[in-house]
């Protein structure tokens, strides 16, 4: 299957390639743009504007205070006129408690945590509407006299070689996700189980508590990436019928062969009826990792942080 570059629905549009210097507008007035990016690692490259920026974790290589003022400085330098970030495990220092116990393994001498929360949550950020979220809910409106939204930021991801915010599957898994509230968008730094989670070596290291609990929240996007060779985007729709949660769809990008196709999932699961009408529950779910690796790197010939194939995510939505 070749790669789609814009996904449609009736309340939903995301578009995963296109001209960065000329991005597709929004349909019209009554759509909100979400400019979706994640795993920038302090580096800084062209993102379109919009009305909200999401940024779904690792701002950085290893959360020092440099890192940080290269990534706050790039953010609060961009036009959106909201930008919601989270952390993600290479953000060492935000992980209280943890970095006490850890820092000797990346750092020569444990680094400060108070100038980086100047950084994240000081006058300077809040001057340029940066929201950081760990573990918390928030509500907004994009735009004056428009709806209210919500969104709910966890840094958390599965267990991967003792690094910042990790946690074991099974029990420790689902206390975290579990305490994740009903939200129009969710940011989480790691993926789902079989959600955009294939890596190089052709695991599925996304988080199955985080798969199992997607259908009772349906939130309108989720984003995320921390695999940064499975970026992609695929708009889901939930059963209509009461009582029937449905279930996570298994979608990767058709850059790796023999991973079930999005185009083949079955019809029952997409949407009952078939007719994609309004009433229909659907997610936007994007990795939105702009670390260009694997095999999608490789068919784009792309060695950029968000270039081609590894663009941020562009998702509207429909007031």
């Amino acid at each position: 299957m070749s790669l789609q570059e814009t996904l449609n629905s009736p309340d939903c549009i995301v578009h995963v390639e296109y001209d960065i210097y000329n991005p597709p507008p929004p349909p019209s007035d009554k759509w909100t743009r979400f400019v979706c990016i994640s795993d920038t690692h302090s580096h800084a490259f062209p993102v379109p504007d919009g009305d909200v920026l999401l940024h779904s974790g690792d701002l950085t290589n290893t959360g020092t205070v440099k890192d940080f003022e290269k990534t706050m400085d790039w953010i609060c330098s961009l036009k959106h006129g909201l930008k919601i970030i989270i952390a993600g495990n290479h953000d060492l220092t935000l992980h209280t408690g943890w970095y006490d116990n850890n820092w000797s393994r990346w750092h020569k001498k444990p680094k400060p945590l108070e100038p980086i929360m100047q950084l994240l949550t000081g006058p300077r950020a809040k001057g340029a509407n940066v929201v950081y979220l760990q573990d918390a809910q928030y509500q907004f409106q994009a735009k004056e006299g428009g709806r209210t939204w919500s969104v709910y930021g966890s840094p958390w991801s599965p267990e991967f070689w003792n690094w910042a915010f990790n946690y074991n599957p099974g029990e420790e898994a689902e206390n975290i996700v579990s305490k994740f509230p009903k939200t129009d968008i969710l940011l989480t730094h790691g993926p789902p189980h079989r959600v955009f989670d294939i890596t190089t070596g052709q695991d599925y290291p996304g988080c199955q508590s985080l798969a199992s609990n997607l259908p009772k929240l349906r939130p309108r996007i989720h984003l995320f990436g921390h695999i940064h060779e499975a970026h992609g985007a695929y708009i889901h729709e939930w059963p209509r019928e009461e009582g029937q949660l449905g279930r996570c769809p298994k979608v990767q990008n058709s850059s790796y062969g023999g991973v079930e196709d999005p185009a083949k999932l079955e019809q029952s699961e997409l949407n009952p009826s078939g007719n994609g009408d309004d009433r229909t529950d659907r997610t936007a779910f994007v990795n939105a990792a702009n670390w260009p690796m694997g095999l999608r790197a490789h068919k784009y010939s792309n060695k950029g942080f968000g270039g081609s194939g590894f663009l941020p995510v562009i998702v509207d939505l429909l007031d």
